[in-house]
């Protein structure tokens, strides 16, 4: 069961919100921004804004906000699941 934002929030509404842009803008190319994944250890990947749009995705965002709000410990988007599920899912996306 996928989540849907609602409708006012867009993918750009929320790449402000969540200031992804901050301090390492520099070395992420445009169309694409930075997450953390991992539960413990967090590791960094670059990955397409389009990916903000489809409902897997959108899950991910969802479980990001109810355990940090729009408050992240790395200053960034934090996903707080396995690097392997987030792999699993967004490697579908590339398929699409």
């Amino acid at each position: 069961m996928a989540i849907r934002l609602p409708s006012d929030l867009s993918a750009k509404h929320i790449l402000r919100l969540s200031n992804l842009f901050a301090s390492y803008a520099l070395d992420v190319p445009k169309g694409y921004f930075a997450v953390y994944v991992g539960e413990g250890e967090k590791k960094r990947f670059v990955i397409p804004v389009s990916y903000l749009n489809h409902p897997s995705f959108q899950e991910l965002l969802s479980t990001s906000e109810k355990e940090f709000g729009f408050c992240h410990p790395m200053g960034c988007l934090t996903i707080p699941c396995t690097e392997d599920i987030f792999l699993n899912i967004t490697s579908g996306l590339n398929r699409l």
